[in-house]
This record gives structure tokens, C-alpha cells and sequence, in this order.
């Protein structure tokens, strides 16, 4: 394990303040935030706490789990209330503050009318909808009864999912020494690595084809 963690050594001591000073609250709070529709570091949070409780155990991975899910759940329907309340109209006025600009809105529009409950589950799994799925359900009138079952399993999906297995997979290194900890160290690594890869060369191919339909559907409204 130490192999493994030595790559993440000095992200782990960047994040090991706060989780000495804020203990779960700010992993709770961090990942809110990015649900309601800030660009914050959230996933990253989730894997680096959930390696700190395997590498130190001065916190609970049950708890870090709590306050991810916890976090999630309640970022999202805060940040659907936001849509919901206001709508596209302060989006398009100051979406593009935080990243959401009129390319992502037309795309929102388009995977809502399209898949609903659906974009809001897998949605957590890709980051360029994860930040931004809550505002647009709650700008598109997705039923809150509907949005809240999916929110609820992706978050729990997602965030659960990210703690829990990091830090299973953490501790059965630790329990590995020598030469055959060191290659199921070096092969956890390029195993996620590969799977982060590849999911973000789908995501943007994903996004252009969703991007294009979009548009297209767009100009054929706009004839007369």
C-alpha cells in the first residue's frame, strides 16, 4: 500500500489539515457545494479521505460515507430549488460565472427532454454534468418526487461508492508487503487510471454528439 499512497502522498497532506480541524463536516460541506453548482474539488475530497482513513484510521470510512451521501443528496436538491425558483432565465444571465454557459444550458435542455431521471443518476458519474444536473432539473420542471429518487441513488451510488470501495481497496494492500504488494499496487493504479481515461474520452464525445442533436433540433424549431 505504501506504493499506492506514495502517489497520492502529497494530495493526502493537503487534505489532512482540514481533516483534522473539520473532521467529516467539510467533506460534507465540499461536497454540497459542488452539488449546488460550485466548482469545488468534491470528487477528489471523497478519494483522499477515504485513502486517509485506510492509510491512518483517525476517521471512520462509515462516517466519511454519511457525510458524502448526506452531502450529495442535500447539495443537489438545494441547487434544484435554485433552478426551480428561477429558472433558465438567471442561468443564461449568469451560468456562464461558474461555468454553466449557453453551450452546456442547449445540452441540459436537450438531455432533460430526453432522458430525465436517467441524466440525473448517471450525471454524478460524469463531471461535466455532476456540477451542473441539479440546477438544470429544477430549471427544466422536473417533477422534485422524481428527481429526488434518482438524486438519491446516484448519490448514494456515487459518493458511497467512491468512499467505500477507495478505501477497501486501501486496506487490502496495507495488508500485502514486498514485490506482490507493490504490483497490486502498481495494477490498481493503472486500472483507475485507465477507467478515468476512458471515461472522459466518452464523456466528450458523448457531449458533442448530445451538443450536435441539440442543435440540430434547435434550428429546425426556429423555421417557419
Amino acid at each position: 500500500m505504501a506504493f499506492l499512497l506514495d502517489g497520492f502522498g502529497p494530495l493526502l497532506h493537503s487534505f489532512e489539515s482540514l481533516f483534522v480541524h473539520y473532521g467529516y463536516g467539510v467533506i460534507a460541506v465540499v461536497v454540497m457545494l459542488e452539488s449546488m453548482g460550485l466548482p469545488l474539488p468534491a470528487e477528489t475530497l471523497i478519494i483522499s479521505s477515504a485513502l486517509y482513513c485506510a492509510a491512518t484510521h483517525r476517521l471512520d470510512i462509515a462516517w466519511v460515507t454519511v457525510a458524502a451521501v448526506g452531502g450529495a443528496i442535500m447539495g443537489d436538491n438545494f441547487g434544484y430549488l435554485i433552478g426551480n425558483i428561477y429558472g433558465h432565465r438567471l442561468l443564461e444571465r449568469h451560468g456562464a460565472k461558474v461555468g454553466l454557459n449557453e453551450r452546456r444550458l442547449l445540452l441540459g435542455r436537450y438531455l432533460f427532454r430526453r432522458h430525465g431521471g436517467k441524466v440525473v443518476f448517471f450525471g454524478r458519474f460524469i463531471a461535466i454534468l455532476r456540477v451542473f444536473v441539479a440546477l438544470l432539473a429544477g430549471a427544466n420542471r422536473m417533477p422534485w418526487h422524481t428527481f429526488l429518487f434518482f438524486n438519491a441513488l446516484g448519490g448514494i451510488g456515487w459518493a458511497g461508492g467512491y468512499a467505500l470501495v477507495t478505501y477497501y481497496l486501501g486496506n487490502e494492500v496495507l495488508k500485502l508487503s514486498g514485490p506482490v504488494g507493490i504490483a497490486l499496487g502498481g495494477i490498481a493504479v493503472l486500472v483507475i487510471g485507465g477507467s478515468f481515461l476512458f471515461l472522459k474520452k466518452n464523456e466528450v464525445r458523448l457531449t458533442e454528439e448530445a451538443t450536435r442533436a441539440a442543435e440540430l433540433e434547435q434550428k429546425g424549431k426556429s423555421r417557419p
